[in-house]
């Protein structure tokens, strides 16, 4: 009896002592974080996501789901409760995301800010705080995905359309439109042998006019040099004008002493023959003055005041 009574105080004492063990791992184990409450309102669909998912701020982990149901307030939305670090930084611009683990299709609550410095949103038990829930990757890839389709729908159809009995042989004689114009394009070149075998020649031509114009330019130059030279010489100090009205004044002198009945014929000749020595100084001077007369002629006198044409001189 002893002996059965001593090993029923040793299994006591060792039942006693696993107990204290495991009491006293949890004591020094325990978490010692403090968790606030959040919700996440929403009503997007959320597949994977459960209760006791991980909550993470930018990839490092922050808390947990406690709890998922519906807003009783509002029929269709969902209430998604987190405990989260009171150290987090919550701010007014927060937003969630459903993120997901590999290809397990284990979700979890992804948390991001816009922008940093946002003052921090405020929270408890008696008033909650709301984070909103943006659509993730996988949802924007199925509008994205919902609209290509949409669009590749459209485009079916105009193919479909654009490819109609009609549209095909429009398409068919627009090919043979281009087809005949490329054939007419190509005998262009043929029609411009014959112009292009005879453009030398009339550049040859043309060269030819040009130095017949040069040469009849540079006769006209040394006419008009000739022309200037007899001026100069008629109406040089001992040239032949000079001289001439040396040998009038002389003829003069010489018949003072005739009779008075053949002085006037005398006086008369001598008047004469000084008009036309001053038509030649004058014809001189218009020589030397306009040489180009000699080839364009000789521009008429410009109209006198009344007359048609006349312009008063300005100032």
């Amino acid at each position: 009896m002893e002996n059965r009574s001593h090993a029923l105080m040793t299994g006591i004492f060792t039942i006693a002592l696993l107990v204290a063990t495991v009491l006293i791992g949890l004591w020094f184990n325990r978490d010692k974080t403090e968790l606030v409450p959040y919700e996440i309102v929403t009503t997007q669909s959320i597949p994977g996501l459960n209760p006791q998912a991980t909550v993470r701020y930018r990839g490092l982990e922050i808390g947990r789901v406690d709890e998922i149901i519906f807003d009783p307030r509002v029929t269709g939305q969902i209430l998604i409760r987190l405990s989260v670090d009171a150290a987090s930084p919550i701010t007014s611009t927060t937003f969630a995301t459903l993120g997901y683990q590999g290809v397990t299709g284990i979700a979890f609550i992804q948390l991001d800010d816009e922008r940093t410095g946002s003052p921090r949103m405020a929270t408890g038990s008696d008033r909650i705080a709301r984070i909103p829930l943006r659509p993730g990757l996988l949802d924007q890839l199925e509008d994205r995905g919902l609209a290509i389709l949409e669009k590749a729908e459209k485009v079916t159809a105009s193919l479909d359309e654009l490819l109609s009995d009609d549209n095909r042989a429009k398409m068919v004689g627009a090919f043979e439109s281009v087809d005949r114009a490329a054939e007419a394009y190509a005998a262009i070149p043929q029609r411009l042998d014959p112009v292009l075998n005879q453009l030398p020649g009339m550049v040859a031509k043309a060269n030819d006019s040009m130095d017949s114009i040069q040469n009849l330019a540079n006769s006209a130059n040394s006419m008009t040099r000739n022309y200037d030279q007899l001026a100069t010489r008629l109406q040089a100090p001992d040239g032949p004008i000079e001289r001439l009205n040396t040998t009038i004044g002389a003829l003069g002198a010489a018949t003072s002493h005739l009779e008075l009945e053949t002085l006037p014929h005398v006086v008369q000749m001598t008047d004469e023959a000084r008009a036309s020595l001053r038509a030649v100084r004058r014809t001189a001077n218009s020589f030397s003055d306009r040489p180009q007369s000699i080839l364009f002629g000789t521009p008429g006198d410009a109209p006198g005041p009344g007359e048609p044409g006349y312009a008063p001189p300005t100032k």
